[in-house]
């Protein structure tokens, strides 16, 4: 077997991974987490917000980018909490979904029910594809 110019740096990773198995730096970052579905004309967005209010979160849609945004709050009162484990975050949270097209700001529908955030928008008529008719010559 030859020299592995990587297989250090495979166990620097590996021990990294190891010392911070029980912190998820992506979790944070990603939450809420979402599916997007995409129509021939329009998409859905669906976000779960387990612990979050309808009145905890806003919407808000520039051009063909839609920010989803707001607030979790913890109700344990934290100060003489001694954690085991902790993998949900709370505070404020932001998360910019680019879409697939340009939207019609006038035709987003949103509803919340069980913690779970659908928003459905239209694309826009101007950005629809038009089918071309091609002509005998």
């Amino acid at each position: 077997m030859g020299f592995d110019p990587f297989a250090e740096l495979r166990r620097m990773q590996s021990e990294m991974n190891r010392v911070f198995s029980g912190y998820s730096a992506t979790a944070a970052r990603d939450f809420p987490p979402i599916n997007i579905w995409l129509g021939e004309n329009s998409v859905v967005v669906t976000a779960e917000l387990p612990g979050v209010t309808r009145d905890d979160v806003n919407l808000s849609l520039q051009e063909d980018v839609l920010t989803l945004g707001g607030k979790r709050e913890s109700k344990l009162q934290e100060q003489n909490v001694s954690w085991q484990r902790r993998e949900r975050a709370y505070g404020t949270f932001s998360r910019a979904v680019q879409l697939p097209f340009r939207v019609d700001p006038d035709k987003v529908q949103a509803r919340f029910d069980t913690g779970i955030l659908e928003i459905e928008l239209q694309r826009l008529e101007a950005d629809r594809p038009k089918k071309i008719e091609i002509r005998a010559a």
